[in-house]
């Protein structure tokens, strides 16, 4: 694993986490674009708490190349974009910057705001080789204020956050977890509340495969069973729309014991996509 800068010739370039497989990166059977939430940064998906909860080590060790990116506002050049940028905006950041990085197939895997940003790239931005979207800890109906968003501390926001705390996540999860928390960026907060009106335009003009999973403590999000078909029927260009819900997990579903289950069938959706449209590697 090794940290990685895109778009270095940007004044704020995109950085992020890559894994490779054994063999480099000719050896990966696909790559899996990994965008994080609100007030995290690349490292949510390299859990240090447990061995069993990263996402990049388990994606390489099975035989893929994983690239967690830090979204602008956040990461090393935090500092040269404070306000951040809109879901629309961050879509495009983010597709140039892997305009000459990514080649053969590719996921796109959001969590929570990182969710809208994958979403908004597959519609509008679609990287080359996109076969699929898997998205956790977003939907499009919000379960509490969109103003609640930018109360980013105390006991209620950890909850929504983190859902029931005692045995959901490994021993030290917690103190692990400080160096990938930062501030969210002022534009990202004002633009919470805009996706229940925007996202919905945003989905139907997804026209790739695309998986929701949802927590089993998830407080962000509204995902009844009405909430759920409003928001799969929306996406009435993807060719498949597949809903998981996840057990014993939180919002933060990536840094949780829950994790490897969760990591587990990103990659069986991605195995079943590339089936779906046929062989991939050199040969192909």
């Amino acid at each position: 694993m090794r940290r990685v800068t895109l778009g270095a010739g940007r004044e704020a370039p995109v950085t992020g986490l890559l894994a490779e497989p054994e063999g480099g990166p000719g050896a990966a059977r696909a790559l899996v674009v990994a965008l994080h939430g609100g007030g995290m940064s690349s490292g949510y998906f390299d859990g240090q708490a447990h061995p069993d909860v990263s996402l990049l080590s388990l994606g390489a060790r099975l035989g893929y190349a994983v690239l967690a990116l830090d979204r602008p506002g956040y990461g090393p050049y935090a500092g040269l974009e404070p306000d951040g940028r809109d879901v629309a905006e961050q879509a495009g950041v983010v597709a140039e910057a892997l305009a000459g990085f990514a080649e053969g197939a590719l996921l796109l895997l959001g969590h929570s705001f990182g969710g809208k940003v994958a979403l908004a790239l597959a519609a509008d931005r679609a990287p080359r080789g996109l076969v699929a979207v898997d998205v956790s800890g977003v939907g499009h109906r919000l379960a509490v204020p969109a103003g609640r968003a930018a109360r980013g501390d105390g006991f209620g926001a950890r909850q929504l956050d983190w859902g029931p705390t005692f045995g959901l996540y490994p021993p030290g999860t917690f103190r692990a977890s400080r160096s990938v928390v930062a501030p969210m960026p002022r534009r990202e907060v004002e633009s919470v509340g805009g996706w229940a009106g925007g996202g919905a335009d945003v989905l139907e003009r997804v026209a790739v495969p695309v998986r929701f999973t949802f927590a089993e403590h998830e407080a962000w999000w509204r995902h009844g069973p009405d909430d759920v078909a409003d928001l799969t029927g929306r996406l009435a260009r993807s060719p498949r729309v597949v809903v998981d819900r996840l057990p014993g997990a939180g919002h933060n579903v990536s840094l949780g014991w829950a994790a490897r289950t969760y990591h587990l069938r990103v990659f069986a959706f991605l195995e079943e996509c590339l089936a779906a449209g046929g062989p991939t590697g050199p040969e192909a």
